[in-house]
């Protein structure tokens, strides 16, 4: 089509200079219809330029639908990577996992506890009780006097 424009356009400018050179000659009909045939020729030009800004547009809209079309066929993909995974790591799974977690790092802070020293609330109660029983043994009560008390002087 471009081609086609530019064999139009240099036809125009020689029939232009025709008609130019046939006035000079004085046949006025035959410019004029020389310059006729010249306003065919450029409505065809016209014409040439719109189809040519329709296939442009059409290229551009092809193009655009291609990367749709990637678009789209990246998110199918996805969505099938993420049904997979869903199908190998169900809910119950995850809180199965979460359970088995979270009693593990229970397990450890009481393994933790004990290496460190740590006692816990019955181990520290059974201390006080031993604590208490000791000091109860070792505790000395005064000597109770031996004779009789006095009488009250009135």
């Amino acid at each position: 089509l471009r081609q086609y424009q530019k064999r139009i356009s240099l036809n125009l400018e020689r029939e232009r200079a025709l008609a130019r050179q046939l006035l000079k000659e004085g046949k006025k009909a035959k410019a004029m219809l020389l310059l006729k045939k010249k306003r065919y020729q450029e409505q065809l030009l016209d014409k040439t330029e719109n189809q040519i800004s329709n296939l442009e547009r059409m290229v551009q809209d092809i193009e655009f639908t291609q990367i749709e079309m990637k678009v789209i066929e990246g998110l199918k993909i996805g969505n099938e990577c993420l049904n997979k995974m869903h199908q190998v790591m169900s809910i119950e799974e995850v809180e199965r996992i979460i359970g088995e977690t979270q009693d593990a790092v229970e397990y450890q802070r009481q393994i933790d506890e004990l290496l460190a020293g740590n006692l816990t609330e019955e181990d520290e109660d059974a201390i006080l009780e031993e604590l208490n029983a000791i000091t109860q043994e070792q505790m000395e009560l005064p000597e109770v006097p031996s004779e009789p008390l006095p009488e009250k002087i009135p």
